[in-house]
């Protein structure tokens, strides 16, 4: 069976445990997902899945990708993802997967856009100590010296400002606390990647 799911960040909270301890998770609207296509071994070369995330408006998607949710009979979705799986039995196209697939213990990775944060500084960027604080120093923030200076050019990889976050981020190993079946929310303990809003990915992991 299919072991992921795709969802939007709704935003942080707390809850309490039976002993009263206090618990920080993050509120995920995980699904209804609907399956729009199966991909086989003996066509493609291997077994996936292909869901569809979100309404949409039908006027504001392409023919070509409304001939492809007509063909699966289901209504246009914002978001396409295709999940890799094991075995195809028991799935068909036009399916709906819901939050219900998770249960309260398992262990997940969320996969999702991080927060972009512009053009940064070597000290915001990388962590930088910066330079001496005292009066008269003039350094205070600067990145200082960036290494080889003979090559005429900066090397990938060095640690210099540049533009932070934007990127695809995967925490691993967060642990499902809650999972409100009706309402398709999973809270899930600690951070997620991205903004409230955004898209991720949540897989249990093995």
């Amino acid at each position: 069976m299919i072991n992921s799911i795709l969802g939007r960040k709704v935003g942080m909270t707390q809850v309490f445990k039976d002993d009263g301890t206090v618990v920080p998770v993050t509120v995920v609207e995980a699904g209804p997902v609907v399956i729009t296509q199966l991909r086989f071994p003996e066509k493609e070369g291997y077994a996936a899945v292909q869901v569809g995330f979100g309404d949409v408006n039908p006027k504001r998607v392409t023919k070509p990708i409304s001939g492809h949710f007509a063909k699966a009979n289901v209504s246009p979705k914002r978001y396409l993802r295709e999940f890799r799986v094991d075995d195809l039995s028991g799935l068909e196209v036009g399916q709906e997967i819901k939050a219900d697939i998770f249960r309260p213990g398992d262990k997940v990775s969320v996969t999702g856009v991080s927060k972009g944060k512009g053009f940064a500084g070597a000290v915001k960027r990388w962590h930088f100590h910066g330079g001496p604080k005292t009066h008269g120093s003039m350094i205070h923030r600067k990145p200082q010296s960036g290494g080889a200076t003979d090559a005429a050019r900066t090397f990938k990889g060095v640690r210099r400002p540049g533009r932070m976050g934007g990127q695809t981020v995967t925490t691993a190993g967060l642990e499902i606390v809650r999972v409100d079946a009706e309402k398709n929310l999973l809270l899930i303990k600690g951070a997620v990647p991205g903004a409230n809003g955004g898209l991720v990915v949540v897989k249990k992991m093995a």
